[in-house]
C-alpha cells in the first residue's frame, strides 16, 4: 500500500482510494465502513471503506475476509492484496487522521468530539464515491456511538441509501470486514514508517501496540516526554494518558484564558493591570495638576458613572 502522499506531510490529514472500477458505476453496489486505530494514544486513526457490486457479494465472500482485529499482521497483508487483485470489481478508500488533527480538534474552544470527527470521515467517505459515480444502493457500517442514531443519521444524509448500522459489523459482512483489513493494513504501514519531524536523537521504536494500557507505550511516552516541548506529533497528546504525563512530569505552564479577568489575571502573575491605572486616579486626592491636555479641553476624571 502505498502512502507517501500522507508521509510527505504527516501532520495533517489525507484521502487516499483505488481506481474506482468500471463495473462499481453501472451496477448497484454495497459498501462497508469501519475504522483501525481508534483506542490508541500513538499514531493516526484510519477510515476506510470497501466497495463492490451487489450482484459480486458471494465473490467477495469467497476470499475468507474476517474482522481485521482477528487476523494477524501477515493475513491482513495477504487478503489486502487479494482486494488489491479483485480491483476489476472491487474498490477502496481510506481517510488518514493524523494525530495532529485528531488532538487539535479535540482540544479547540469549539469542541469537536471523537464521535463527530469520526461520522464525519465515515461521511465524507461515501460522498467521495457517489460523487466518483459509484452507484451506492447498500451502506454497512460498524457503528461509533448509539447504532440507532447514527443509522438514523446516515440515512437523512443518504436517501435512497438502505442503511444498516450495528456493533461487530466487521464480523457480520463481509464488505465491512474488507474495509476493516484496508483501514488496518494502511495504519500497520503508517506507524511502521512514522516520520518524525522533531529531532529525536536514536529514536526507540519499540513503542509497543500504542494503546494506552500497553506497559511499552507507557514506557515511550516516558522516555520521550520533553518537559518544556512535551510530545512528537506522533502522540495524541488530547488523550489522557498523555494529558496525566504532562501535567505531573512537564514544566507547568498557565495560559492566561480570554475570560479571566484582568485584574485577576496581572495580581496572579505579580503584575499591575492597566485597569489599575484608572482605580488609582479615584482613590487619589484631586490636588495635582492635570495636564493641559485634559484641561484645555476641559476634562475630567469622572470616579462613578
Amino acid at each position: 500500500m502505498d502512502l507517501s502522499e500522507f508521509e510527505a506531510d504527516n501532520s495533517v490529514s489525507c484521502r487516499l482510494a483505488s481506481a474506482i472500477p468500471d463495473v462499481c458505476k453501472t451496477q448497484d453496489c454495497c459498501l462497508g465502513i469501519d475504522e483501525a486505530g481508534r483506542g490508541p494514544v500513538l499514531g493516526p486513526m484510519v477510515y476506510g471503506i470497501c466497495f463492490c457490486p451487489v450482484s459480486k457479494k458471494e465473490d467477495l465472500k469467497n476470499l475468507k475476509l474476517a474482522d481485521s482485529k482477528t487476523l494477524t499482521e501477515e493475513q491482513r497483508e495477504d487478503l489486502f492484496l487479494k482486494l488489491d487483485e479483485a480491483k476489476s470489481f472491487v474498490g477502496w478508500a481510506l481517510q488518514i487522521l493524523s494525530p495532529n488533527t485528531i488532538s487539535t480538534s479535540m482540544l479547540q474552544r469549539s469542541k469537536y468530539n471523537l464521535n463527530a470527527l469520526s461520522h464525519d470521515a465515515a461521511i465524507g467517505l461515501v460522498q467521495f464515491v457517489l460523487d466518483s459515480g459509484v452507484q451506492l444502493k447498500e451502506l454497512f457500517v460498524d457503528t461509533v456511538g448509539p447504532a440507532a442514531k447514527y443509522q438514523e443519521k446516515l440515512s437523512q444524509r443518504f436517501p435512497g441509501v438502505e442503511v444498516t448500522v450495528c456493533p461487530k459489523a466487521d464480523s457480520l459482512f463481509p464488505i465491512v470486514s474488507a474495509a476493516s483489513i484496508c483501514a488496518k493494513v494502511a495504519r500497520d504501514h503508517a506507524v511502521k514508517s512514522w516520520t518524525f519531524p522533531e529531532d529525536m536523537g536514536e529514536l526507540d521504536t519499540n513503542y509497543g501496540s500504542g494503546y494506552p494500557n500497553d506497559p511499552k507505550t507507557k514506557a515511550w511516552l516516558l522516555k520521550y516526554l520533553d518537559p518544556v516541548f512535551g510530545y512528537p506529533q506522533f502522540v495524541r497528546f488530547s488523550w489522557s494518558t498523555a494529558q496525566t504525563l504532562l501535567d505531573s512530569k512537564a514544566v507547568p505552564v498557565h495560559w492566561d484564558d480570554d475570560e479571566e479577568d484582568g485584574e485577576k489575571a496581572a495580581a496572579r502573575q505579580n503584575n499591575t493591570s492597566m485597569l489599575s491605572y484608572f482605580k488609582a486616579s479615584a482613590q487619589q486626592s484631586d490636588s495635582r495638576t492635570p495636564h493641559r491636555f485634559f484641561t484645555e479641553r476641559r476634562l475630567q476624571s469622572l470616579h462613578t458613572l
